[in-house]
């Protein structure tokens, strides 16, 4: 049932209110299982009736309904009348055919007539599995008697077999109301999953890869191909294609083995083809393609499309046609387009196929056409032509062997696919004597390391002691040790690393390797709250390089510049500089770089306001690399912003599991801290507990990083607020002279406002409203001088919250509304939500008049229902992961609010003060008012029958 859950609900919820539901897909697609749950929850006193037809069946009449009726008791049928009972009789095979001609319509009365009767006993369910191959004589049958059966309890669930695409053609033969529904194919992800579950281990990630795009969601056909491609694993290294085992080619092919041999030669030539074309084919020799392809159309296999494109019917059919041709068949179909095409990529890789064998000159041809691919922004097929060369290299040149597979796994590395970089590497660094080659396969083990830098300590040491006396390789691995410090948090021996690095890559004319180095140090000066010695570093960084737009590592410069730039609350600037980098670049800049720089994109865009922008650049972070700390990251803060709570707390979850994973504590940070806000949305004790969890690691993390850059103040802001929410007002306060102590001169106005709107929200929660709502407002102005709306939402919802529980609902309305209209016009989600629950409570609070009695922080209102309901303060500060002292606290405020000193009066006293606003809610139609006033009634009820346990704020 994997990735079929949700549709199996919604048959399952269909088959309970429609006559039959019909499952339609392609073969393999998972109809039957589908079906065979269905027909599992048939009710235990009815009757089931079952066919499952096959191919060779429809030429026999009756042949699906002799299975269909095989359960019927001969009693059944000996109570028809006689015409139609022995007609009905002859089509199962238990008696001989009426002589008059009557009998096609005597056994449709007959099939009609035991139907009803079964019905009259119980319900009756048929399940035809595979209703495409249905007898006629059957198939007419069941559509005469289903016509006539409405309302009689006869209930049908079928599977047809159906084009990829196609519409059922025999809806028919089930009762009037049937639903359709298509069978979707699997995603990648859901693909991976059954593979797994299926061979109960994982697929090298390139076979998987494989099967994926061979299967096409197919989880038949995926499941097949992996177990093919499992036993013809080999640890010759770089996997081609999975094997089409037999079972699947008779399945795929069929009929088209009775084609003709000039057909079947065509579609092997079209198989084997990148992008076949009429033209192509053509051009290879082949007589008559358009004509073959016609042929092959009828059978559903291959057509050529009004642009003369050949196009196969599944990717997987394409893959049977080669593997069921033999050898010498495929190397010809190689032969003959290698002299069909002009490309030199596509002429190599056929060159290469056709000769299977070692051959330096066919080693030669590819080395020269990978350069070219990866040159015209072709990485991945680079790679793939590099692997071919070190295949096709001769054993007796193992100096070229090694260079060819280093070439391999750098063209890897830049197509994003580190596994099989690693294992290229590998290899030479396990059988090189060349120190240099060393030293190259552990950079692309550091490359391919991606953010997991934690544990790349040795292998930096040991690279350094192979590449001594080499001031340009010593420069490279010194820089690959401060990106190392950067990400595990040790910011002096990062800068010190980066220094080394700078000068020595300075001294061998190496302007890349000085260049990141001088990146680095900008990042590690930025992380450690010192912008000026950041732009400095980042400044002689683009001198070195020429420019902004000299390069590849230019490229990098201006994406820090832009996070700079973002994080000094230039947010218009940032957006531009990185806009046009992906312009300029896309995703041929390669995986890693094309990531982090719509990971920058998405961090702009959601402090822009563009929510729903934002979630399209993180989704494509999410194609990219899907389970990247920092393609995670940039998801969940695309949640927080336009998705919603749920999605972001999941998405930070797996995002901290993987940086932690990685020991990337860079992302570390930035994954808690989202983890952080997306527990804050929804403003309740639970989720505010659960975000101090995470936003006292990202405090913990940052002292131990000596970090003091902009985004960690205004995390130290939301852990402040997270705790005000949880009534631990002193904790928030030591946060906020923390934050304050760290704040640099000239600290961005976002910083400022974020740490105004804690200290805000810190007032009001010390019973200080007034001053709160000041503080709140200085932060709402300050905001409105900035282009950065999210944030300004946020301030308007505190502010309207403190003012609305300070009964100054005029403020409070004007705050809310202009939050929720701001909200909904950048497509914040989430802030709308909470602005709308804002605004409900206050428009209650109107309703209820002054008799509802004192406003009650969610903290404190918790706190009360606890209490109310007999729990200790120890029992209280464990159900809300706070402390006694906080719980002392609180309770202190609401006996206060109240004006009593003891639990029974608390109670008393807020039946009292919420009857007048129940007895509104009930007259004006508000359902949730008056549940929450029936609810303070149980509670008051309770206490009143148990004893007090203690008259003052410690019991």
């Amino acid at each position: 049932m994997t990735g079929r859950r949700a549709l199996l609900d919604a048959a399952r919820a269909q088959a309970a209110t429609r006559p039959g539901v019909l499952l339609h897909g392609p073969a393999g697609i998972g109809k039957s299982t589908l079906l065979t749950a269905l027909a599992a929850d048939a009710p235990p006193d009815g009757t089931v009736l079952r066919c499952s037809p096959t191919e060779a069946d429809t030429r026999l009449p009756f042949a699906a309904l002799v299975d269909l009726f095989a359960p019927v008791p001969e009693s059944c049928l000996a109570a028809l009348e006689p015409e139609p009972g022995a007609a009905l009789r002859a089509a199962l095979l238990r008696g001989r055919e009426p002589a008059d001609g009557r009998g096609l319509l005597a056994v449709r009365v007959a099939v009609l007539d035991t139907l009803r009767a079964l019905a009259a006993a119980g319900p009756v369910l048929l399940v035809v599995d595979g209703l495409q191959w249905l007898d006629e004589p059957t198939a007419e049958a069941l559509a005469f008697a289903l016509r006539r059966l409405e309302g009689h309890g006869v209930r049908m669930l079928a599977a047809e077999r159906v084009a990829d695409g196609g519409q059922a053609e025999r809806l028919r033969c089930c009762p009037p109301g049937t639903v359709e529904l298509p069978v979707p194919p699997l995603t990648d992800d859901e693909t991976a999953q059954l593979v797994r579950t299926a061979l109960d281990t994982d697929l090298p990630p390139a076979l998987l890869r494989a099967v994926q795009h061979t299967a096409a969601g197919n989880p038949h056909y995926a499941v097949e191909l992996a177990r093919a491609a499992l036993n013809a694993r080999t640890s010759a290294g770089f996997p081609e294609a999975p094997p089409v085992p037999p079972r699947l080619r008779d399945l795929l092919l069929g009929e088209a083995r009775a084609l003709p041999t000039a057909v079947r030669h065509t579609l092997l030539v079209a198989s084997a083809a990148a992008r076949p074309s009429l033209t192509l084919l053509r051009a290879a020799g082949l007589p008559d393609p358009a004509g073959d392809l016609a042929q092959a159309e009828r059978l559903g296999i291959a057509a050529a499309d009004a642009d003369g494109i050949v196009r196969f019917q599944h990717p997987a059919l394409r893959a049977a046609v080669q593997a069921d041709a033999p050898e010498h068949g495929r190397r010809n179909a190689h032969a003959l387009l290698a002299g069909a095409v002009t490309a030199p990529v596509e002429r190599a890789r056929h060159l290469a196929l056709a000769r299977p064998y070692e051959d330096e000159d066919t080693a030669r041809t590819l080395v020269s056409a990978a350069a070219v691919a990866r040159r015209d922004g072709s990485p991945g097929a680079a790679f793939e032509l590099a692997a071919l060369a070190v295949r096709r290299t001769p054993a007796g040149l193992p100096a070229a062997r090694a260079e060819r597979l280093l070439a391999a796994a750098e063209y890897a590395c830049d197509a994003g696919r580190p596994e099989e970089a690693a294992e290229a590497a590998g290899a030479v660094l396990a059988g090189s004597d060349s120190a240099p080659r060393r030293v190259r396969a552990r950079l692309v083990l550091l490359r391919g390391a991606g953010q997991a830098l934690e544990g790349a300590g040795d292998l930096i040491e040991e690279g350094l002691l192979d590449a001594a006396g080499d001031p340009g390789a010593e420069a490279v691995l010194h820089h690959w040790a401060a990106v190392r410090g950067l990400l595990c948090g040790e910011l002096a021996q990062a800068a010190r690393h980066a220094r080394r690095a700078a000068r020595q890559a300075a001294a061998v004319g190496d302007t890349d390797t000085g260049v990141g180095a001088l990146a680095t140090l900008a990042r590690v000066r930025s992380l450690g709250g010192r912008p000026d010695a950041a732009d400095a570093a980042l400044a002689e960084a683009l001198a070195l390089a020429g420019g902004a737009d000299a390069g590849p590592e230019s490229r990098r410069l201006v994406r820090m510049r832009a996070i700079l730039a973002l994080d000094s609350d230039r947010v218009t600037e940032a957006r531009d500089q990185v806009v046009r980098l992906l312009a300029a670049t896309g995703d041929a800049a390669g995986a890693e770089e094309a990531l982090a720089t719509r990971v920058a994109l998405t961090r702009i865009q959601v402090r822009a306001g563009h929510c729903r922008e934002a979630l399209h650049t993180a989704a494509h972070c999410s194609r990219t690399m899907a389970e990247a700390a920092p393609a995670l990251y940039a998801a969940a803060l695309a949640a927080t912003a336009g998705g919603t709570a749920d999605e972001a707390r999941r998405l930070a979850a797996r995002a901290v599991r993987a940086s932690e994973a990685d020991g990337d504590r860079l992302f570390l940070l930035r994954a808690l801290a989202v983890l952080g806000q997306a527990e804050l949305l929804g403003g309740d004790p639970r989720g505010a507990a659960a975000a101090v969890e995470a936003l006292q690691r990202v405090r913990e993390l940052g002292e131990a990083m000596c970090a003091a850059d902009p985004p960690l103040l205004h995390w130290y802001a939301d852990l402040a607020e997270a705790l005000v929410v949880l009534g631990e007002t002193d904790a928030a306060g030591e946060v906020l002279r923390d934050a304050r102590a760290r704040l640099a001169e000239g600290a961005p106005g976002s910083v400022l406002a974020a740490l105004e709107r804690a200290e805000g929200l810190r007032e009001a929660g010390l019973g200080r409203a007034k001053e709160g709502a000041v503080r709140l407002r200085t932060a709402v102005d300050r905001l409105r001088r900035l282009p950065l709306p999210v944030e300004l939402v946020r301030a308007l919802i505190a502010l309207g919250a403190v003012e609305r529980r300070a009964r100054r609902r005029n403020a409070a309305r004007a705050a809310l509304a202009e939050a929720l209209e701001t909200a909904r016009r950048i497509g914040a989600a989430p802030l709308a939500a909470r602005a709308g629950d804002e605004l409900a409570r206050l428009d209650a609070g109107e309703r209820g008049g002054e008799a509802g009695g004192p406003e009650l922080t969610p903290t404190e209102a918790r706190i009360a229902e606890l209490v109310g309901g007999g729990a200790t303060n120890r029992e209280v500060a464990a159900e809300l992961f706070i402390s006694v002292k906080t719980v002392e606290g609180a309770l202190s405020r609401v006996y206060r609010k109240f004006g009593v000193r003891s639990r029974t009066a608390l109670a008393h006293a807020m039946a009292v003060a919420v009857i007048a606003s129940g007895a509104a809610a009930v007259d004006t139609g508000d359902d949730d008012q008056a549940r929450s006033t029936a609810q303070v009634m149980t509670i008051s009820q309770q206490v009143r029958t148990r004893a007090p346990r203690t008259l003052d704020t410690r019991g």
